[in-house]
């Protein structure tokens, strides 16, 4: 399976382009794709962006796809999903992403035949960019967006999603959901 990283956000809380950001020498944006390798299930790493930020994301050898619907995460899943087929979406600030909560994910997708697998926290909060969605989820996506209705969740709720609760899980799954925002947020990933 692909793993697609979206990677077009505006960084506003962060100040600079928090993707590119260098921590220990690298991309923070590097750090997750990293992690997705080492993921069994993960073959390869696409990066999802705007046209403004192709020659930057271009440089660390990825493949890179353009988003310019630039209507927020939905648009980035459907190109995605769009160019690669069934992807495992992640979210590029995902820098302590776990490997085997990756494949756990993959794996369940794969059972359920569901059109997305996606963690769930037990007070109903979801983890879209952390999750598995299938090429037939496209026809629900491209709706929404037609409507203007950006929100994943909705697309989400109009099929039988295969939920993963996270709550039993080992800390070092819950882990992967820690993202940077601020350069305060930094200091976590430093520790």
């Amino acid at each position: 399976m692909i793993a697609a990283v979206l990677a077009g956000g505006k960084s506003r809380r962060f100040g600079d382009d928090k993707l590119l950001y260098k921590v220990d020498g690298k991309p923070i944006v590097m750090h997750t794709i990293e992690r997705l390798l080492k993921a069994e299930n993960i073959d390869d790493v696409v990066i999802v962006t705007c046209q403004e930020k192709k020659e930057d994301f271009e440089a660390l050898g990825f493949r890179v796809l353009i988003d310019d619907l630039l209507v927020g995460p939905i648009g980035g899943i459907f190109v995605a999903l769009k160019e690669v087929g069934d992807a495992f979406i992640a979210a590029g600030d995902l820098p302590l992403i776990n490997p085997k909560f990756v494949d756990y994910i993959v794996e369940r997708f794969y059972e359920s035949k569901s059109l997305a697998c996606i963690p769930m926290w037990a007070n109903g909060y979801i983890e879209p960019l952390h999750a598995v969605y299938s090429k037939d989820f496209l026809p629900i996506l491209k709706e929404q967006i037609k409507k203007g209705e950006y929100m994943i969740r909705k697309a989400v709720e109009r099929v039988d999603p295969c939920y993963i609760l996270i709550d039993d899980f080992p800390e070092e799954f819950k882990e992967s959901f820690f993202n940077i925002n601020t350069k305060h947020d930094l200091k976590r990933l430093l520790d």
